[in-house]
């Protein structure tokens, strides 16, 4: 009786991608992301299995919303406290927690199941262009053609 024998360490070796967020659409950035943290964009995709790549974000701060979502958009959160809703505006999140705001669009992307967190400690968010020690790590950034590029 043979017994079938799973990927190796080796074929799910992690890349390491940078990707500038400057004058970038949130919904379309944050699709790509979820790609890359998926395994999506391998050969050797497995929905089962966690097969996806770090991804470092920069200059979150400068990230776009189209139409009239920097009006509208509305984060909420519950402290599990009675009447403990609490609701912030686009731009004063923008102004306080840039990173969180990328952070939530890609978790609302990410299938929902036990590989979600795991996936999302892999995404690292800047609000500027300085991303400290993990500029030694990059190995692709997206316009090297890892990815398809942006069209403006």
């Amino acid at each position: 009786m043979s017994q079938a024998i799973g990927n190796t360490a080796l074929a799910y070796a992690r890349v390491w991608h940078h990707v500038d967020a400057s004058e970038r659409v949130l919904g379309k950035l944050a699709e790509r992301i979820a790609i890359v943290l998926m395994g999506k964009h391998k050969p050797i995709f497995d929905p089962g299995a966690d097969c996806g790549d770090y991804v470092v974000v920069t200059n979150a701060r400068n990230i776009k919303v189209t139409g009239k979502k920097a009006q509208q958009l509305v984060y909420r959160h519950h402290t599990m406290f009675p009447g403990g809703l609490k609701e912030i505006q686009y731009k004063d999140m923008m102004r306080r927690k840039p990173d969180e705001i990328i952070r939530q669009a890609v978790s609302g992307m990410l299938p929902k199941n036990k590989l979600r967190e795991r996936r999302l400690e892999r995404l690292r968010i800047f609000s500027d262009d300085d991303m400290g020690v993990f500029k030694h790590n990059i190995l692709k950034r997206w316009e090297d053609g890892t990815l398809p590029p942006r069209t403006n």
